[in-house]
């Protein structure tokens, strides 16, 4: 039970390591049994990293106006993680943009370069996200990073699950998310995490996942349809914008 419980907060802690710039890098552990483990941790380090976004908030809106404060907090988030679903996100736009057939989309998405696509989603997303914020009351405003944060990666764990992975060269990405793919145990475990800040905020916002579950299936048509699978960068893609459909439906309701 022990040894059990200890190998569990090794991946929970390598998972930390992986998706954050937090600093923990001695209690993680980069074998293979651990890599492929990380991601049902994946909501969980959503917890964190939303509640560093909805402590600099709550923080920031004592001295500075609103507006400011919701600003901060997006910084730091992107800070927190070292803008890597952003990332994603600008490469998935750039692909599937500028790209007509699977190894297009590919060797686009590979390229490090920011291209027209990219620069337009991360502007439009992340104007959306910063408007849609300042829109939401003020009281609920943290659950609601804190929740989105951790239930928009749960989308892309359950992507994992139901996906293959697209690429056949070894990458960073590949390392931890082909080799195995995540069992049900781990996806239910995943869900626990990705659906408990939700029961804080409001048992009417679990009214939502509706619109997510729509959301995360045609982004999984899509993937299936051009690129026959996910990549890092379209697990990056699922994210943001889970994310940005969860503050849209948190205003509307």
């Amino acid at each position: 039970m022990y040894n059990k419980l200890k190998k569990e907060i090794t991946i929970f802690f390598t998972a930390l390591v992986y998706f954050t710039r937090i600093p923990c890098y001695k209690l993680a552990n980069y074998s293979e049994e651990c890599m492929r483990k990380i991601e049902k941790y994946s909501p969980l380090v959503g917890i964190i990293v939303g509640s560093i976004g909805a402590i600099v908030y709550i923080l920031a809106s004592l001295i500075l106006p609103d507006k400011i404060a919701i600003l901060l907090s997006m910084i730091s988030t992107i800070l927190a993680t070292g803008a890597l679903h952003e990332d994603g996100f600008a490469d998935f736009c750039d692909g599937f943009g500028g790209g007509h057939t699977k190894e297009q989309i590919l060797k686009i998405m590979k390229d490090s370069c920011i291209g027209t696509y990219a620069a337009v989603g991360l502007i439009c997303i992340l104007g959306l996200k910063f408007f849609t914020l300042k829109e939401i009351q003020p009281e609920i405003l943290a659950l609601t990073l804190i929740s989105a944060h951790a239930i928009s990666r749960f989308a892309t764990t359950s992507i994992m699950f139901t996906h293959k992975y697209a690429r056949d060269d070894t990458s960073k990405s590949k390392s931890y998310n082909t080799t195995q793919k995540l069992s049900l145990e781990d996806l239910i475990f995943s869900a626990l995490f990705g659906l408990l800040p939700l029961i804080l905020l409001g048992f009417k916002y679990f009214l939502i996942i509706i619109p997510l579950f729509f959301t995360r299936q045609i982004m999984g048509w899509q993937l299936s349809k051009r690129i026959n699978g996910y990549t890092g960068d379209t697990l990056g893609a699922v994210q943001q914008i889970s994310e940005v459909v969860f503050y849209i439906f948190v205003l509307i309701i």
